[in-house]
């Protein structure tokens, strides 16, 4: 058996494995690389494997850094089915052709100062219609059965915790006889979190891969970020200043929503303007609303009680770029989430540019923001930042939990 890091390490994202097991050969995840332009440059680079003579692909969740870059392995020449939950593919549904959008964007824009340039035009690295084609190939397993997908391999999903759908991976080799078992965390969730089940627990393994992204930090608990939360909204509110929220739009989106619901339903903050503006955000609420049997006890009772978390007096889901901009005239105290959840691109930079220079406004990050984006910048306190090629000062207040 060989088994080989091709991303994911040495830097957080690009998460995918190679594995060599005799007469069959696979990965599991297959992400894109997020960061600076150096390590964004490594979606470029060939891939290290042949991708025709893949097997199968296994893919632990939905997000960018693990699932980015399949429809790129179709495009090389992958031909098998990529094994996943079903959740998760609903979410792929949305969130592979969005990120094909954005690279026809940006090859674009490339482009155009590739010709001014006289160099040789750049080729996006995937297009929406490759995109959508390749989603065809995904293929839904359940949670919590032993499911052989040839006389080598046999794989069983558990729940992972990080978000709608994610999975540990268990992946027994050469079954009959007990080969070795390599057991892939993929991104873990907390317990005891919002919305979602929490992780399950795996007894045993030959061979532990464990993703690390907080590897060196300690997580506040729920109670503590609850409350940070509700200060943060009480006192911008006071100041008649607006709360942005960069906010990837898978996951992390429907736990601050769901945590403002309960904070407005416990009457701790006051009645406020909620508009989550990304509407691969709006879309993946959706996906979370038809897959209630992942919710946890505590959300499907908060459900059955008549409090819908992800439906409620004040919440507005934007989806028009008209709606979008008339946020931008929005002063006197409103919560707005938008993506992307880095700052790097999307609607969240417009929102940044008409509120950063307000001192009665704060920006709250609540994830992970990577060397190199916009996000770092100012969560390290930048005093200026430079967005649609405008200078911006800032003065709102800067808050992470």
């Amino acid at each position: 058996m060989k088994l080989e890091f091709v991303g994911g390490a040495s830097t957080v994202t690009g998460s995918c494995y190679y594995i060599d097991a005799d007469s069959t050969r696979f990965i599991v995840d297959c992400g894109m690389f997020q960061g600076t332009p150096a390590i964004e440059e490594l979606n470029h680079r060939p891939f290290p494997f042949d991708p025709e003579a893949l097997d199968f692909v296994l893919l632990t969740h939905a997000h960018i850094d693990h699932s980015g870059l399949i429809p790129r392995l179709f495009k090389a020449g992958f031909q098998g089915k990529v094994y996943t939950t079903a959740a998760t593919i609903e979410l792929c549904r949305i969130m592979l052709p969005d990120s094909a959008h954005i690279q026809e964007l940006e090859a674009g824009w490339q482009q155009r100062k590739a010709r001014r340039a006289g160099e040789a035009p750049f080729e996006p690295l995937y297009t929406v219609d490759d995109a959508t084609k390749c989603l065809s190939s995904f293929k839904a397993l359940p949670f919590g059965q032993t499911i052989g997908l040839n006389p080598e391999v046999s794989v069983r999903f558990r729940r992972a915790g990080h978000i709608l759908g994610s999975a540990i991976i268990e992946v027994q080799l050469d079954p009959a006889s007990r080969g070795p078992k390599l057991v892939f965390s993929g991104d873990l969730g907390n317990v005891n979190q919002p919305i979602i089940k929490d992780p399950e627990f795996v007894a045993e393994a030959d061979f532990l891969v464990v993703e690390s992204t907080y590897g060196n930090r300690v997580h506040e608990d729920r109670m503590s970020s609850m409350e940070k939360l509700k200060g943060v909204i009480s006192r911008t509110l006071e100041r008649r200043g607006n709360v942005i929220v960069p906010a990837f739009a898978v996951a992390r989106t429907q736990d601050v929503v769901y945590d403002i619901a309960t904070l407005l339903q416990r009457r701790e903050i006051p009645p406020v303007k909620v508009f989550i503006d990304s509407p691969m955000a709006v879309s993946a609420t959706e996906v979370f609303e038809r897959f209630r049997e992942e919710f946890d006890v505590e959300t499907t009772a908060l459900i059955e009680a008549g409090g819908d978390p992800f439906d409620f007096p004040g919440l507005h889901y934007v989806r028009t770029v008209e709606e979008s901009r008339a946020l931008n005239d929005v002063t006197g105290g409103a919560i707005i989430i938008s993506a992307s959840g880095m700052c790097n691109f999307g609607r969240i930079k417009h929102h940044l540019k008409h509120n950063l220079w307000r001192p009665e406004c704060t920006v709250l990050f609540v994830g992970f923001q990577a060397r190199g984006t916009l996000g770092r910048q100012l969560q390290e306190g930048a005093t200026s930042v430079r967005i649609f090629n405008e200078e911006v000062v800032v003065r709102a207040s800067m808050e992470s939990i």
